[in-house]
């Protein structure tokens, strides 16, 4: 991967320091309290910002902020893998994002996504087992090869830990695609449509989306500020708990992940009771 280009000037070395040492403080002090709680088995990630914070860095092409929030992912996932989360969402790029943005900007981001998967994700002994949810048609051809090869280079990961990228990904769509497979599987056993009506339920949807075989998320975190679910998941995060962070995603700090953590653990969970 290319090397990123120097953001606005740093603070002073000394002050920099500083505020390293009282995030380090923070962060132990979090994880103090983290002992023994419950925490979530599986996370999703809404990476949110990346645009603004290359704005706000005063960087020349806002798209690099796709570049280093990739680059800070593995970062992220390092800390899920030091708590113990099994399991990860990240919503990489959504189906709007593919209709809606620059040609430009689209090509740069499948890149990206394309480099992450060769030199971070698909090496000789993965960390995580690859899994992608979303529509690979929607995809240039280049990146829907790397994401299949990603899949089957990591498929005897034997860490027990599984990434899933919603990549090209559409909640409405994962559902439209579920029931429509649903009915095909169906209309192959020769009964008809009013038996599947009558017997239906909510187990034989989960069976075909995307997701099949992961458990359901425990904690969606979006950054960026925004507090909305952006079509990601919508099936499996009927009853997720949401944590919203101001930060934008290459500036999420491990002390902000914590106090994530902390906060699922706090709460409650009632499953719509």
């Amino acid at each position: 991967m290319k090397p990123l280009p120097t953001v606005k000037p740093a603070p002073p070395l000394r002050a920099l320091r500083a505020l390293r040492s009282l995030q380090a403080l923070r962060a132990g002090r979090l994880r103090r309290r983290l002992a023994g709680a419950e925490l979530p088995r599986h996370i999703g990630l809404i990476m949110d910002g990346n645009r603004r914070w290359a704005r706000e860095h005063g960087l020349a092409d806002i798209r690099l902020g796709h570049r280093y929030g990739a680059q800070h992912a593995s970062a992220v996932l390092g800390w899920c893998e030091a708590v113990g989360v099994r399991h990860v969402t990240v919503f990489v790029c959504s189906a709007e994002n593919l209709r809606r943005r620059g040609d430009e900007e689209v090509a740069f981001l499948m890149r990206v996504i394309e480099e992450v998967l060769t030199r971070n994700l698909a090496g000789p002994r993965p960390r995580w087992q690859v899994r992608v949810a979303g529509d690979p048609d929607t995809l240039p051809e280049s990146t829907a090869r790397a994401l299949a090869r990603a899949e089957a280079a990591t498929a005897d990961c034997t860490t027990g830990a599984r990434l899933t990228l919603a990549v090209g990904y559409g909640g409405r769509q994962e559902l439209v695609d579920a029931v429509r497979n649903l009915l095909h599987a169906h209309a192959d056993t020769g009964r008809p449509v009013r038996a599947l009506a009558e017997e239906l339920t909510s187990d034989h949807i989960a069976r075909h989306l995307y997701t099949a075989g992961s458990p359901d998320p425990d904690l969606v975190i979006r950054t960026s500020g925004e507090q909305r679910m952006s079509n990601f998941l919508l099936w499996q995060s009927a009853y997720a708990e949401l944590y919203f962070c101001d930060a934008y995603w290459p500036a999420f700090r491990e002390v902000d992940f914590l106090r994530a953590l902390h906060t699922y653990a706090t709460r409650k969970r009632r499953y719509g009771a």
